[in-house]
């Protein structure tokens, strides 16, 4: 294995293979524990067809995901005997990207599945408190920012499109704090629809492919290539209809990874272009909020974060992802073009 594009083929079919059979044993499994879906009252009435579909299934996604992403790393020199990690690239500062990256992930995922439990057990939508979850969210951040600014891995120098390089300072961290914390929950917002989270989430993860590339980020690069993998992995079980959901699980598992990506390689900026789906979830709730209390019951979208106003709009369940994965491919497309000018 002599080339980073023969490592990142392997990483994709690997984590999409053990994704995709991992369901196979854990579906089963989480329809024994009785571990479904519970609809929320205020979401659409067509939704209640889908109450007791197995939840939890980021359980599977994120041992797809962090097993081939170890595999890969291992295959190089099983494969390639005369192989060290100079030749390919991954310094000490890659391993640490890479690492840090995971475990961001799966911490967030853990939290996420304590959470599904909690729903779970109690047969409702009420899990960890927002306070709670919004503690352990800023508290796995601000760990996985130290991790980096301590092995030299962080720059608090910022690239913005039309406008160049600022130097942020100390403002940076608290910004990126808040900034990662955010797109985590934009992510997690976005997971309302049979496959929505998991597409857009591949299509985030292709273009990242492209850039890490482009940037010869060959740690997140192999990050990136996992997340695809596991995604379209995930899909084969979680398209409409689907046959499990990720529940918080899954999706704080791969808003970590979504947000660690654009950090790793030191692009924030691009985490809002390409992943400009996940903002306009969030903005979208955010706004319905604000103009809900603001003028004391009015609304602007039918329903929020925006899929469902799609949704009450006449737009079914594929036409939504495919919409969104299409954005987000254009978006990403704008997001190559400014990678190349740096």
């Amino acid at each position: 294995m002599k080339t980073t594009a023969g490592l990142g083929i392997i990483t994709i079919f690997t984590s999409f293979i053990l994704t995709y059979l991992l369901g196979f044993l854990a579906i089963p499994v989480l329809k024994k524990l009785k571990a479904g879906q519970t609809t929320k009252e205020i979401g659409p009435i067509w939704h209640k067809s889908k109450t007791g579909t197995p939840t939890m299934g980021g359980i599977f996604l994120m041992f797809g995901i962090v097993f081939s992403l170890g595999f890969s790393i291992l295959s190089i020199f099983f494969f390639d005997k005369k192989a060290d990690f100079n030749s390919l690239y991954l310094k000490h500062s890659d391993i640490v990207r890479i690492c840090s990256s995971v475990f961001c992930a799966l911490s967030l995922g853990v939290l996420g599945f304590i959470d599904d439990f909690i729903k779970v057990i109690n047969k409702n939508n009420k899990g960890i408190t927002a306070m709670q979850k919004t503690i352990f969210q800023l508290t796995i951040v601000v760990l996985y920012f130290i991790t980096l600014k301590l092995n030299g891995c962080l720059n608090t120098m910022v690239t913005i499109p039309f406008i160049g390089q600022i130097d942020f300072g100390f403002f940076y961290y608290i910004i990126s704090i808040l900034g990662m914390y955010g797109i985590i929950n934009a992510v997690n917002l976005t997971d309302g629809l049979d496959g929505l989270a998991s597409s857009v989430t591949a299509v985030y993860a292709i273009i990242f492919i492209v850039i890490t590339n482009i940037l010869k980020s060959f740690g997140m690069n192999i990050v990136a290539c996992s997340l695809l993998g596991g995604c379209l992995g995930f899909l084969m079980w979680n398209f409409f209809p689907a046959k499990v959901f990720m529940g918080d699980t899954g999706s704080l598992f791969l808003g970590g990874l979504v947000a660690s990506l654009g950090f790793g390689i030191n692009e924030p900026v691009l985490i809002l272009i390409v992943g400009i789906i996940y903002v306009i979830e969030a903005m979208s709730v955010v706004i319905q909020v604000s103009y809900f209390k603001l003028t004391k019951g009015k609304r602007i979208f039918k329903m929020s974060p925006i899929h469902h106003h799609f949704e009450m709009s006449g737009f079914s369940e594929i036409k939504i992802v495919i919409l969104f994965s299409i954005i987000t491919a254009i978006f990403g497309l704008i997001a190559i073009l400014f990678v190349n000018t740096l």
